[in-house]
Parts: C-alpha cells; structure tokens; sequence
C-alpha cells in the first residue's frame, strides 16, 4: 500500500499484516530480511522469500501490495533498531559531555551492526529510504545539532535545517565506508573502529566549525571572477 507523506509516496504493508499475531509477523520479517541481506534489496527474489516463509503468493497479496511494500516493512523495522542502539539523543550539559555522548551512541551502533550481520548489510539503505524532515532518524540529528549549537560546538551561521541534513549525509556517508571495512575486515574492528572514529570526529569539526570549513570555502568563491 503506498501512503503519501508531504510529497513523497511511501510503501506500507496491508492493513491484513498488522492483524497477523505480532510472533508471525517477525518470522516473515526475519525471513524476508535475511533473504535481502544476503542477496540484496535489488536481486532478492520475492517468490523465493514467500516460500522460505511459508505461505502462498495469493495468500502473501493480503499482507503487501508487492515486492516494494516487504522491503520497505523490512528497512523500516532496520532503521528502528538502527536507532534503538543509539538511543534517544539526551541533551549536553557542556562540550566534553556532548562529544562523549556522540562518541558513545556511536560505538553502540558500531556494537549492533557487528552482531546482527543482517541489520549490518542493510543499514545503508534502511538510512537511504529516509526522505528530508521524515521521521525519527532526522528528528535524532535535529536534536544533536541543536544541543551542539546551544553549546557553542556547532556553528550557527549556516541554516539549521540545511546543518541536520549535511550532518545527517555525512553521517551516512562514513558508516557506508566503515560497514565496507567491516564486512572486509571483521578480525580488525578493534583498529578499524578507532580509525573510522577519528575520521569521523574530524570531519564533523570541518563541518561544525566556523573557521576552515566547506561553507566558507563555498562563500570564496561565490565573490572570485
């Protein structure tokens, strides 16, 4: 089923599948998301998934419209365990506090993704499917930057809406790298993990500051003939 929200479409399962007891659900769920994890969102077969899960073509249009609706149910249910390992942004009292409590959310997320291989080969387009100013993944950068910027740590010269965005993007940007290096290299996540941070660490800073960054740069340029 395809709900609209602001000017975008999103697909839904059927309102048959919400009726289904909450233990049948998560075993379709399960099965589907294994099956797009290890064959990808663009080459998992649907036929295949409805009979890993035990029930008939026919019987699986009563639950989805299609393909599109099992995997967005399935990308929805990533992104929220996605953002239950970072748990709810909880706002700094001071600069120390507000980095402590973004380099602990994020080692919590790196923490789920190398235990649920799953939710580690989808999270990048669970993230993905996430439209601007839609939902709770936005909404927790929105609190993020806010806190930074009541703190003195994010700049505020810059839009704020344009600020979540960006730090959102770039975000995604560096755990679609790091997820590579992980799936590349699992016996290194210990090193891995304490380069990706400082990258990470130091890209946001770029970003966040008022002196040397992007922003500035773009600004320049805007005034050379």
């Amino acid at each position: 089923m395809v709900h609209t929200i602001g000017a975008y479409y999103r697909f839904m399962p059927l309102p048959r599948f919400d009726r289904l007891p909450a233990e049948r659900q998560e075993s379709i769920l399960t099965v589907a998301r294994r099956h797009f994890a290890d064959h990808g969102t663009e080459a998992a077969s649907y036929n295949k998934i409805i009979e890993a899960a035990g029930f008939s073509k026919t019987a699986a249009y009563h639950y989805f419209d299609g393909r599109e609706d099992l995997l967005a149910a399935v990308l929805d249910g990533v992104l929220g365990r996605l953002l239950g390992a970072l748990g709810p942004w909880v706002a700094a009292g001071d600069e120390p506090e507000f980095w402590d409590r973004l380099s602990a959310g994020a080692g919590a997320l790196a923490a789920h993704l190398r235990d649920h291989p799953d939710d580690l080969a989808l999270a990048d387009p669970a993230i993905g499917q996430v439209r601007e100013g839609d939902g709770p993944w936005l909404a927790w950068f929105d609190a993020l930057v806010s806190n930074g910027q009541a703190l003195g740590v994010i700049r505020t010269d810059v839009d704020h809406g344009l600020l979540v965005t960006v730090t959102a993007a770039v975000v995604r940007a560096a755990d679609a790298w790091a997820l590579a290096r992980m799936k590349a290299s699992p016996v290194s996540e210990g090193r891995v993990d304490g380069d990706e941070s400082a990258q990470l660490w130091g890209l946001l800073r770029g970003l966040w500051s008022e002196t040397g960054s992007f922003f500035d740069e773009g600004k320049s340029d805007a005034h050379r003939p």
